[in-house]
């Protein structure tokens, strides 16, 4: 499969190398633009823009956002949204409030443009051990995008589900959250 990943920082640079070794197509995007260069060298295919990341996937798209939650997220997601075509899918990888992501499932169903938000736990040992995914939103892009959880979850039957609607995801993270400080 192949994806784009904007926002390579410890945790999205880790899973886009996990999911390179998994075997996936990987295009990057960070406005570092060293980390870029740096993922390059290890075999994803690097891009200079958003519509740049875009343009080098094929439809239907997916593309995995890993940025701080707040304007950052917001921003990126804005930006993508208009570059995506309907059919393709976002992933929140963030630990995006869960009402935002409510919101902007909202906001991307009405460009039939669909939304995941997947609550991410692992850390920087993410990379060796794998994460735990919790994936809020349409089920038909969940089951599209499952390749990509499997890959990045500790094993490809274990780590990972559905958790429910658009938000769910999010949620369930702020309470694993909770539970864990």
């Amino acid at each position: 499969m192949e994806l784009g990943m904007i926002g390579l920082g410890r945790m999205g640079g880790n899973m886009a190398m996990r999911l390179m070794k998994k075997g996936h197509r990987v295009v990057v995007y960070d406005p570092v633009t060293k980390t870029v260069e740096e993922l390059v060298k290890q075999g994803a295919t690097g891009a200079s823009s958003i519509a740049g990341l875009v343009s080098q996937l094929a439809a239907p798209r997916i593309v995995w956002v890993m940025v701080p939650a707040g304007e950052p997220a917001e921003n990126v997601i804005s930006n993508l949204t208009k570059s995506l075509s309907p059919g393709d899918t976002i992933i929140d990888g963030g630990n995006s409030n869960y009402k935002d992501s409510m919101r902007r499932a909202s906001n991307a169903k009405r460009k039939d443009i669909f939304f995941l938000d997947a609550g991410t736990s692992g850390g920087i040992w993410g990379l060796k051990e794998g994460y735990c995914l919790m994936v809020g939103g349409d089920k038909k892009a969940f089951k599209q995008a499952e390749p990509i959880f499997q890959s990045l979850a500790t094993a490809k039957d274990k780590g990972y589900g559905y958790v429910g609607p658009s938000g769910a995801g999010h949620f369930v993270k702020m309470v694993h959250n909770g539970t864990e400080y």
